[in-house]
């Protein structure tokens, strides 16, 4: 007898049990006993056990629907995709600024529950939407000269907090090799403000880095105080010590080979330079003023418009560390606060936030950037995966395929080849489906929940000599587009909610879709 069949005769005898007398139950466990083989005392237990009450399963209650979702999505890529710990803070002014330059339109109840929404519930409903950014090359070279006359500034020495001391530090757009001359960039942030500045130098010397620190200095809100650098021959010379020393600056150095002595300026090299700029190789006069225009308009959205954590104090219990951050705040809100700095500047300041579309911004930087790229000096268009799409379509993307991010492929060069962090969409080697395509697809389009082993095996049984059986990968993977395409066309033929203006919306995310390999962010 099996176990379930078991437990329907226990729950038939059990009332039979309960309202039996003494010789009764006896029989009754008896019966049990034979039918079953349990033990004399568990059958009296699970005969005596009342039966549990069925409760019915209520599904949980949906309070962020997709229209929600939808203007989420929006405002967080206007917001250049920042973490979900800096824009729950920042969405009611952020949400005001776009609402004030006709952005966004959303109903009361929408605003409400964007307000009130938790940064681990943000983090739900933007799973999809993360993307991962690669990596480059460090080209800092030690610098051996006046390293007796600057001082040693450590991490555990960063603890100002009055604005105006300064880590600076260069990132080099190299590409994938070192050799000759390429552009360099030069940042700075404040320590108290997180305010940053960045400027393109056409040579990596120490003159080129004391005219872009002067140049810097004119354009700054707060007051150069102080400056943190690395060991590098560039900041470790005699031209920027007496430029310090004239201009009575504090300069100080970090630890050779201690990079968390400047842990601000290097995780801002890595958010805001190396996710906008990416890591392609710049070269000339023509790359330089590039750079600078998209410079001009990088400094104010990210400095008006990206908030920023700040660590307040660390609590160490065992071997456990709880770290405590403050609200995030913009440095331009920082700057406000600061008693230090003038009102003449604080009023300047406010006065230009209040003319800033941050929309606007961003898709001028998309626009930048894609200048920015035509003049990168490694890359070439890639061929396009042949049997995939329409003469039209071909022709069309031959049109644009100068201009677009993920169209471009690095020259090796001999060496190993620089590769970006976005999908590939050409291929290396004979399409198996090729002459079959339409075929294979006619058989999905009639049953969308065909698997790869199933459709492989109606190509085998159309097209025995074609097929060995080896193809199921590649069935796989196409079945897996078509499906995610299928997907897609089904969301854009469901009518659109009437919260967010459709082409307004559309603008925006047409001017962020082309970011996608150098995503802006800090």
């Amino acid at each position: 007898m099996s176990v379930q069949a078991k437990k329907e005769l226990v729950h038939r005898m059990r009332w039979q049990y309960l309202e039996a007398h003494r010789k009764g139950k006896t029989e009754i466990i008896d019966a049990i006993i034979a039918a079953t083989g349990y033990h004399r005392k568990y059958a009296m237990a699970v005969l005596r056990k009342p039966p549990k009450r069925i409760q019915a399963v209520r599904s949980p209650v949906r309070i962020y629907d997709e229209e929600m979702k939808m203007v989420l999505v929006m405002v967080w890529n206007a917001a250049n995709q920042i973490c979900s710990k800096r824009l729950a803070p920042f969405l009611p002014e952020f949400i005001e600024i776009l609402e004030r330059f006709g952005h966004l339109k959303i109903t009361c109840d929408v605003k409400a529950k964007l307000f009130a929404v938790s940064p681990a519930t943000i983090d739900r409903l933007l799973k999809e939407e993360r993307a991962k950014h690669p990596r480059g090359k460090a080209t800092t070279r030690p610098g051996n000269l006046l390293k007796q006359k600057i001082k040693i500034r450590t991490f555990a020495d960063w603890n100002e907090a009055e604005p105006g001391f300064f880590e600076a530090d260069l990132v080099a757009h190299c590409g994938d090799h070192v050799d000759g001359s390429f552009l360099n960039t030069l940042v700075l942030i404040d320590i108290a403000t997180c305010w940053i500045e960045c400027a393109p130098l056409l040579r990596k010397s120490d003159v080129d880095v004391t005219a872009a620190l002067n140049a810097i200095r004119a354009v700054l809100p707060i007051t150069l105080l102080g400056l943190d650098t690395d060991n590098g021959c560039e900041f470790i010379n005699h031209e920027l010590f007496d430029y310090c020393e004239r201009e009575k600056i504090t300069f100080t150095r970090s630890r050779p080979y201690k990079k968390n002595d400047q842990a601000h300026v290097e995780q801002k090299n890595g958010s805001v330079v190396r996710r906008t700029v990416g890591y392609d190789r710049f070269e000339g006069a023509d790359a330089w003023q590039c750079l600078m225009n998209l410079y001009r308009v990088l400094r104010l959205y990210i400095n008006f418009f990206q908030p920023s954590c700040k660590l307040l104090k660390k609590v160490r219990t065992g071997s456990r560390v709880t770290k405590i951050y403050d609200k995030a705040r913009t440095p331009y809100q920082r700057v406000l606060e600061a008693p230090q700095v003038s009102a003449d500047s604080k009023r300047k300041l406010t006065e230009l936030y209040g003319t800033l579309d941050p929309v606007a911004l961003f898709d001028q930087l998309g626009h930048l950037q894609q200048l920015l790229l035509a003049a990168a000096t490694d890359y070439v268009s890639m061929p396009q995966e042949s049997g995939e799409s329409t003469p039209e379509e071909q022709a069309h993307q031959e049109q644009h395929r100068t201009v677009e991010l993920h169209a471009l492929k690095p020259i090796s060069q001999g060496k190993r080849p620089y590769r970006r962090n976005v999908q590939k969409s050409w291929r290396t080697r004979p399409d198996p489906l090729d002459g079959v395509n339409d075929f294979a697809r006619q058989l999905f389009d009639d049953n969308q929940c065909i698997t790869g082993a199933e459709l492989l095996k109606r190509l085998q049984e159309k097209y025995p000599d074609k097929f060995t059986g080896r193809e199921l990968k590649t069935v796989q993977r196409r079945l897996s587009n078509w499906r995610r395409q299928h997907v897609s066309d089904q969301r854009e033929l469901q009518p659109k909610g009437t919260i967010v203006d459709t082409m307004t919306c559309r603008q925006v995310l047409s001017a962020l879709n082309p970011l996608a390999p150098p995503v802006l962010s800090v």
